[in-house]
């Protein structure tokens, strides 16, 4: 096995993999992982930045040698993950590598899908090329976070968005919800869908607010990306025709996801308006099984999916424990007992030791409402 930080990483191959974690961050490469790859000269000069554009084109690492041009040779490759050793879209990176005149290659993280680990680094050490692995490793895990779920257990990686008042509601007493937040937070959220493969609501959210549910603001997407896939967990499939996301359902691919005996003729019009109905098992409560739904998702090549709600979706994903992460934005506003419905509709834990809860919260303002995010924990069952 290559070297996995035997020696302590230098402040200079430190420096060089966090500008390619920075590069990577520009890649949305969906199904795929987002990775970012620098050439460096023999004499300490970046010759090339590049990222993994999009599935089915060339790689990251591939680009950066191709872009370094001759003085490649003698140099030293960073790439955020594991050169690919098999053949998929495109041929095995090791192979380019190998053949390009490096002189040594330094990974961030090895490639946790089941199928390669340790197969493109072995065999670039196996050929005499010196490879560092682990160098920026916890930066580099973070950020294929959500494609090392997908790839490791076939679930998307699940954040569940909540906007609601200092008191727990997310509307008032006779339903109005615009705007329980400000135009800040509206603006993060809009930041937030453009990062995910899909935007989740349920019904409820779906009848009530008639949402659009696209990333309006382009300079979040990266050139020829459109908006993320809006889903629609919708047992009895109720949503009407009239609604902004079927009306647009042929601009912006539209998912709704059923219960198997949702009406054949529903499913119909549906479809007909350009909609995929997928019909998934159902929970004992008769909703659409939030776990095996997302499973299906997954098989369907989603990696990410941001749910922004409503109460009862989050309830049924929380008590099932799916959500990967949190992103809260409290409101400075109250909107009394009686506000309808809380944020979360389920039976929540018996004490507070039980309650899930976000690791290392990250709390910053958006314009005047508190924003706070992170991974979510759930505590062990006992």
């Amino acid at each position: 096995m290559p070297a996995q930080s035997t020696r302590p990483e230098t402040a200079f191959d430190l420096a060089m993999m966090r500008a390619a974690i920075e590069e990577a961050r520009k890649a949305m490469p969906s199904p795929n992982p987002p990775v970012g790859a620098l050439v460096v000269s023999a004499t300490g000069e970046i010759l090339s930045a590049t990222h993994h554009v999009r599935a089915g084109e060339e790689h990251a690492e591939v680009l950066a040698l191709a872009a370094a041009g001759e003085g490649v040779k003698g140099g030293t490759l960073y790439v955020t993950l594991e050169p690919c050793n098999h053949e998929g879209r495109t041929p095995p990176c090791v192979d380019t590598i190998l053949g390009s005149g490096v002189k040594r290659v330094v990974i961030g993280s090895l490639d946790p899908n089941p199928e390669v680990v340790g197969g493109g680094a072995q065999r670039l050490s196996d050929a005499g090329l010196p490879v560092e692995v682990g160098v920026a490793g916890a930066e580099a895990r973070a950020l294929i976070a959500p494609w090392a779920k997908y790839i490791t257990t076939g679930l998307p990686h699940v954040a569940l968005k909540l906007a609601l008042s200092l008191d727990g509601r997310i509307a008032t007493r006779t339903g109005a919800s615009k705007w329980v937040t400000g135009p800040e937070a509206r603006a993060k959220v809009q930041e937030l869908r453009a990062r995910h493969d899909a935007v989740a609501v349920g019904i409820g959210t779906a009848l009530a607010d008639d949402p659009r549910l696209t990333v309006r603001e382009s300079s979040f997407l990266p050139e020829g990306r459109m908006s993320p896939i809006r889903l629609v967990f919708d047992t009895r499939l109720r949503l009407p025709l009239h609604t902004r996301l079927v009306q647009t359902a042929r601009e912006v691919p539209t998912w709704v996801l059923s219960g198997a005996d949702a009406p054949e003729e529903a499913e119909q019009a549906l479809v007909d308006a350009g909609c995929m109905v997928l019909r998934t098992p159902t929970s004992a409560e008769g909703r659409v099984d939030v776990t095996a739904a997302m499973r299906l998702c997954a098989a369907q090549g989603i990696v990410s999916i941001l749910v922004e709600g409503g109460a009862e979706l989050a309830g049924s994903l929380l008590a099932s424990r799916v959500p990967d992460e949190l992103h809260a934005f409290v409101a400075p506003i109250l909107l009394g007992p009686r506000g309808r419905p809380g944020a979360v509709d389920w039976a929540g834990p018996d004490t507070p030791v039980e309650a899930p809860r976000i690791v290392d919260p990250h709390w910053e303002l958006c314009g005047r409402d508190a924003y706070v995010s992170g991974p979510l924990a759930f505590p062990s069952r006992g």
